[in-house]
């Protein structure tokens, strides 16, 4: 499997991409803005086209990084897009955080095309694609997986088949609340540290190797306490991913307060200005 097609160039998708192109992948990359595609054969070896057609027209596996579940349906399904085009044996990998309704909706459409899908949300941020140590949570079939994770390596450390089709974006969901909580509380315990006088900064070295260590603490701790959020997963992605844990949650009857609660006060930052900030620009809400 040499041919690759790479649907999506944002800041997660240009780097994937790119590591492909450097492993030796002959990729060409698709883009709703031609100027991206440019961008990226500018910077890296590989083709661009300006149609999704002709695009997948022969490859092995098509990757797609794209915004939500209107945007991957939209790549996908219909004439002229990916499913109509891609030749039978071929796989299509999903890195988009979606809903699992989509994944397992598409896992069926492609199979009538005799197409293997699998659902692979990931995680690790723009820093995680560009250094190539991202964390992926796959969903869908053994034998697809078993195929598609030496290719996945280019960009990622940790591969793991969670199940079938749709479990790899219940997996995500499980990571997002897990940060969600997360960054809450570091945003509440540096708020408690300055109001308490104490050198911030002293604090969190000091309990970053015990039991509150996480690697929230290690990488957002510094720069939160700096009030530095212009990098990073923005807050308008994130209240996305929250969206659809707790549209899960609702479906499956499944209580989650805390992430509800989160949801809340990301909604708060951004309707004071901070849509594009990074996830710990919790912490502007006790300033």
């Amino acid at each position: 499997m040499k041919k690759i097609t790479f649907i999506g160039l944002g800041v997660m998708g240009s780097p994937m991409a790119g590591h492909l192109s450097k492993e030796g992948y002959e990729v060409t990359v698709y883009n709703r803005s031609e100027e991206k595609s440019k961008l990226w054969t500018n910077q890296y070896t590989g083709t661009y086209s300006t149609s999704i057609t002709e695009a997948v027209k022969g490859s092995d596996i098509v990757f797609s990084c794209v915004g939500n579940d209107s945007d991957v349906r939209d790549i996908t399904l219909g004439n002229n897009k990916a499913f109509s085009a891609m030749k039978a044996g071929s796989m299509f990998v999903d890195h988009t955080t979606t809903s699992s309704d989509i994944a397992v909706e598409l896992h069926k459409k492609a199979l009538e095309k005799n197409i293997q899908f699998i659902d692979a949300p990931v995680s690790g941020g723009e820093v995680g694609a560009i250094n190539g140590e991202l964390s992926v949570m796959v969903g869908g079939e053994n034998a697809t997986f078993d195929k598609v994770k030496p290719i996945i390596s280019a960009y990622a450390k940790n591969i793991t088949l969670i199940g079938g089709p749709g479990k790899g974006q219940i997996a995500k969901m499980v990571n997002q609340i897990c940060i969600a909580g997360l960054v809450q509380a570091l945003s509440e315990a540096i708020s408690f540290s300055e109001k308490s006088g104490l050198d911030t900064k002293k604090v969190l070295k000091a309990i970053s190797t015990g039991a509150a260590g996480s690697w929230q603490l290690s990488n957002r701790g510094e720069t939160m306490i700096d009030r530095k959020f212009d990098f990073g997963f923005a807050v308008k992605l994130m209240r996305k991913d929250l969206g659809i844990c707790l549209n899960h949650a609702n479906n499956e009857n499944i209580s989650l307060p805390v992430t509800s609660i989160v949801n809340q006060f990301y909604a708060e930052v951004e309707r004071k200005g901070g849509s594009k900030f990074d996830t710990s620009s919790l912490l502007t809400r006790f300033d």
